[in-house]
This record gives structure tokens, C-alpha cells and sequence, in this order.
């Protein structure tokens, strides 16, 4: 299924180099996913606050950008630097899913609020539908067609229709597209969980 997260490998590759000062600085995986969090609470807050400034809503897309950099190092620091843990598996799923509804939230001064709302809330769904795979015995699911980066980037865009006034009146129908696709994505992660369940037996 197409996704922006066929590009993770590459992304890493180019964040490599920043990972590895990182850690030779001590920082460790944890304190990059709370910074991440950290990060999307504040800029979401700032939105939140001045959104009658829809130039303010051009924070989204550089702010996005930096996140989808931060969980691509914090993972990075976990897996090839020795620093998973038990505490950072909590940290990465349930940052994630608070910084996404802070982050998405502050787009129902550009566009239904309704709309938006459901957004969240099946974004939140399609994250615990891949959770869920390892209690078939299968890996977790980062199946698209609209998994966290492909959200990231679609918001990224909105945020720039938004600050720029362009097409703001096709922000809905946008947003109903990706309501849609997330609905397919939890079908697809659910299926994709139990098919892998069913061939590992």
C-alpha cells in the first residue's frame, strides 16, 4: 500500500549523522520523544491562541517536519544504540497519539469541526488497531494508505492553504478524503495483522 513510510529508511539515512552526536551528547531516546511531545503541545497551544492569524498556521508544516525528524531519531537511538526500553515502548505510542489530536485539533478554526474532530479521533484508532497486532503474535502495523507520516503531510499541506488563504474552500474535502483513507487504513491494519497472525502459526 502506497506510504509516505516507505520513505523512512531513507529519511534515516540523512538523519544518521545528527543521531549519532546526539548520543556521543547523552541524549537518549526517552528525552527525544518527550521533546517531541513537548514541542507539539507548545506549537499547537500557540496556534490554538493566535489562530484569527491564519499566517500562524504556517508553523504546521515546519513544525511537523521537525517531529517526523524527532521520531525517526528517537527510534534510531532505541534500535542501534541499545537504549529501548520498556518506558520508551509507553512514551512513542502514547506521545504520538497526544501530540497528533493536539496538532490536528487547532484545524477546526479552518475547516468543520465535526469533520476534524472524527479525523482524530479515527487517527487515534488506526494507531490501536496497529498496537494491537503483537496480541496476535504479529508485528506492529504501519500499513497505509493513511498511517501517522501520510497524516503528518497532509496537515502539513492544510497548514500551509490555511497561512497562505489558498483553496481554504476545499480544506473539507480534502479532510473527507482523509477520513476515508483512515477508515481503509484500520480495515488494512487489522487485516494485514491477522494474515501475518494466521502464516506465523
Amino acid at each position: 500500500m502506497i506510504s509516505i513510510y516507505r520513505l523512512k529508511q531513507k529519511f534515516q539515512t540523512l538523519l544518521r549523522p545528527l543521531t549519532k552526536w546526539l548520543y556521543k551528547m547523552k541524549i537518549t531516546a526517552n528525552c527525544v520523544t518527550l521533546s517531541a511531545l513537548i514541542g507539539s503541545l507548545i506549537v499547537g497551544f500557540v496556534i490554538w491562541q493566535s489562530a484569527d492569524t491564519k499566517e500562524i498556521f504556517y508553523l504546521m508544516p515546519i513544525w511537523l517536519f521537525i517531529r517526523m525528524a524527532l521520531n525517526a531519531i528517537d527510534g534510531m537511538l532505541a534500535r542501534e544504540f541499545n537504549q529501548k526500553s520498556d518506558l520508551g515502548a509507553y512514551l512513542n505510542e502514547l506521545c504520538d497519539v497526544v501530540s497528533d489530536t493536539v496538532l490536528y485539533m487547532v484545524f477546526i478554526y479552518a475547516a468543520d469541526m465535526y469533520l476534524v474532530i472524527t479525523i482524530v479521533i479515527l487517527s487515534i484508532i488506526s494507531e490501536y488497531a496497529g498496537v494491537m497486532a503483537p496480541l496476535v503474535k504479529a508485528k506492529r502495523r504501519y500499513d497505509g494508505p493513511m498511517g501517522k507520516s501520510d497524516r503528518a503531510f497532509v496537515f502539513g499541506v492544510l497548514g500551509v492553504m490555511v497561512g497562505s488563504g489558498i483553496f481554504l474552500n476545499i480544506i473539507d474535502y480534502i479532510l473527507w478524503i482523509v477520513l476515508l483513507l483512515l477508515v481503509y487504513t484500520i480495515f488494512n491494519r487489522v487485516k494485514e495483522g491477522l494474515k501475518e497472525a494466521k502464516n506465523g502459526q
